[in-house]
């Protein structure tokens, strides 16, 4: 089986197309590259698809069912078809398809500054390992770069605060309650392995989006394919900063917050402000929930009409329906509460990341930072991206969604070498005739 080692020194050289980041976005294009017979070149700092491996908490397993999130080329073959794989699993699936496709990977190398070369074509590439220069680069870094933790987080060293990205298990927690900033996938499913594991625990919900894990014998993931929802283009108005409350835990399941207030847990609204132990939540707990409770029956019944309208023979779920009445957390919401008091000893921040392209000197981006580009596109010439939420839809972070982003990307860098080669070609010809004088 090949190895991939890492490089200790590299020279100055020449590569058509340098991918850097070696994670799922990265094989992608180093498979579609290689179709084309596209020379290139993929950097990675770390280990192949490293953010699955640390980046992740102990018991993480994937959003989506084996069937559903992979590459078209290799199935998963530690779990059944239906079943979550474990984030482990998922690095060494990475490196069995890196190896599968024979991508001319590089690891241990990280990029430190790119930049475009003045009166030439391509860029120049500093790395910790030596100068890469590139016609085209495509960044493939992905959208989990830089943990991000609010300004209104307390200066208060009584606390233990780690970002979601830090957090392994609840054994590394000291004793006392917890509060979980942030309840898409990865808070709600945090907050409730602390709680299954004995620690009071307060839940800070935001605006959410709640699908059903399965529902009529067939995974969320299922039901967004053949709604045409995983096509939608950008995200519903308002809807930009709204995360997905799912689970693949413990076999899947639905998250159901009411439901998990039954269980002990407490629900609170956004975490608004802090003032020496005291936190202040915005009194949005129960539109927030109610919001999720709509958007889970709004699935439903598009759900239903599809089984109606195509005459499908699926099992009829009504209980799927039913709603928990109001917990008291709902009935009476906290808006303000004495972390001392309360137990508080540690807050995980559930936050999200933020994108941090410092390292590529090119004029590809908003006044915020966000890449511009059309696709995967850059405005900025022969620079492309690649495993961003909503790159080109509503399934470009998934695994399968990057795969079939990166073949757009790999199919636009083809046609543009056409037209490049056809330039050399022309004037190759014309040469050979004024020669024949």
């Amino acid at each position: 089986m090949k190895k991939y080692y890492k490089v200790e020194q590299m020279k100055k050289e020449f590569i058509d197309t340098l991918v850097i980041g070696a994670g799922q976005a990265g094989i992608a294009a180093s498979e579609h590259l290689r179709h084309h017979s596209i020379p290139h070149l993929v950097l990675e700092r770390d280990r192949i698809a490293e953010r699955w491996r640390t980046g992740r908490w102990d018991s993480l397993v994937a959003n989506g069912p084996a069937w559903h999130d992979r590459f078209p080329g290799l199935a998963f073959d530690t779990v059944g078809p239906d079943g979550f794989v474990a984030k482990d699993d998922v690095a060494d699936y990475f490196e069995k398809y890196a190896q599968k496709i024979e991508a001319p990977i590089r690891t241990g190398v990280e990029v430190k500054r790119a930049v475009r070369n003045e009166g030439r074509q391509g860029f120049t590439v500093e790395t910790s390992q030596g100068t890469i220069e590139a016609n085209r680069l495509i960044v493939a870094t992905g959208p989990f770069q830089t943990p991000v933790i609010p300004a209104i987080a307390p200066e208060n060293d009584r606390l233990m605060q780690i970002h979601s990205a830090d957090y392994k298990n609840p054994n590394q927690l000291p004793e006392g309650a917890v509060l979980v900033v942030g309840a898409g996938s990865s808070g709600v499913q945090i907050a409730e392995e602390l709680l299954s594991a004995g620690k009071k625990v307060y839940l800070s919900v935001g605006p959410h989006d709640r699908p059903p894990r399965s529902y009529r014998n067939r995974d969320f993931c299922w039901w967004l394919g053949v709604l045409g929802l995983w096509d939608m283009p950008a995200a519903e108005p308002g809807k930009e900063h709204v995360t997905i409350a799912v689970s693949g835990a413990h076999g899947g399941y639905t998250i159901d917050f009411r439901q998990l207030a039954a269980k002990g847990m407490n629900l609170v609204g956004v975490t608004k402000s802090f003032e020496g132990e005291k936190v202040h939540f915005h009194a949005d707990l129960v539109t927030n929930i109610n919001n999720g409770d709509a958007n889970y029956l709004a699935l439903l019944d598009a759900a239903d009409e599809y089984v109606e309208r195509n005459g499908l023979d699926l099992p009829e779920e009504p209980e799927a329906r039913h709603i928990l009445p109001d917990p008291e957390c709902m009935k009476n919401p906290i808006l303000a509460l004495d972390m001392q008091e309360a137990g508080i000893t540690s807050i995980i921040w559930a936050t999200g990341y933020a994108v941090d392209y410092r390292w590529l000197e090119v004029d590809a981006f908003d006044e915020k930072g966000r890449p511009v580009h059309q696709r995967g596109v850059s405005i900025e010439p022969d620079v492309y991206f690649l495993g961003l939420p909503w790159l080109s839809r509503r399934g470009s972070s998934f695994i399968w969604g990057v795969w079939h982003d990166a073949k757009h990307v790999a199919d636009q860098i083809a046609i543009r070498r056409k037209y490049e080669f056809y330039e050399t070609s022309t004037q190759n010809k014309e040469l050979a005739t004024s020669s024949s004088f």
